[in-house]
């Protein structure tokens, strides 16, 4: 039988391991991740970081091993339920037919229009309920999305890269509306899981660091925690750095 949860622990990995074919993509990962604050997942490309993401809100369910969320099972957790807990804001999104405020209204249909207003002006596209959806930007479209999924309260959102498609202003304001939700209270707390290949923007944003490498964990912590961690991966975020010379700086995986 499918049951809900209580707020409590987060996420919970044990031995958990995927495959894609005959390709094992994540290895006996053991892993606790809170849902408060910013955690920041990064590692080289094929690291497994988008295929974690998915395991957290059953996109995908593991070949090995248990994953549960306040200490409850995954896979007894009604996925409807789980899935406006764990919202996922992922890298490419996909706009439905109609307004943006049809899009929003996806998530919750009892949005009224000043909801939908208030969503929209938190990601700086105020004044772009009435606009036809599928003629949005790339960026535009991006942004929807995080207001489309902050739609349904979540307590944690699930992020993939998801400010690659964005000029430097939008980045910031995504940027600003992950910390400024993360250390709000009550109701209007959320926690995000973010994955970024973007040094700088790792730095700005990462409360905990989580660094895959060839589907394993390598370190975990708060970047203080880890800077001086032996693995070369790691020292290429947190490590010391000089001027930034442009305003992506990817580690030099």
């Amino acid at each position: 039988m499918a049951v809900t949860v209580a707020p409590g622990r987060g996420f919970e990995l044990r031995a958990v391991g995927t495959r894609a074919d005959d390709h094992q993509v994540l290895r006996s990962i053991d892993l606790e991740l809170p849902v408060d604050g910013i955690t920041v997942v990064a590692g080289p490309s094929g690291s497994g970081k988008s295929s974690l993401l998915r395991l957290l809100n059953r996109v995908d369910v593991p070949s090995d091993g248990r994953i549960t969320f306040d200490g409850v099972d995954l896979g007894v957790i009604d996925t409807c339920a789980l899935r406006r807990t764990v919202g996922f804001v992922v890298q490419h999104p996909v706009a439905v037919a109609g307004t943006v405020a049809d899009n929003l209204r996806v998530a919750d249909g009892a949005l009224d229009d000043a909801d939908v207003d208030r969503l929209l002006e938190r990601v700086g596209l105020g004044g772009f309920a009435g606009r036809d959806a599928e003629t949005l930007s790339g960026g535009e479209a991006q942004r929807m999305n995080v207001a489309r999924t902050l739609a349904t309260r979540p307590r944690v959102v699930l992020a993939d890269e998801p400010t690659s498609s964005l000029d430097a202003d939008a980045e910031r304001t995504l940027e600003a509306l992950a910390r400024t939700t993360a250390e709000s209270s009550g109701a209007d707390r959320i926690g995000w899981i973010w994955v970024s290949h973007d040094r700088d923007q790792i730095r700005r944003l990462a409360d905990r660091l989580v660094v895959l490498v060839d589907g394993r964990v390598v370190a975990a912590g708060s970047p203080a925690q880890l800077r001086s961690h032996a693995s070369p991966h790691v020292q290429a975020i947190v490590g010391s750095s000089g001027p930034v010379a442009r305003r992506r700086s990817r580690a030099p995986w």
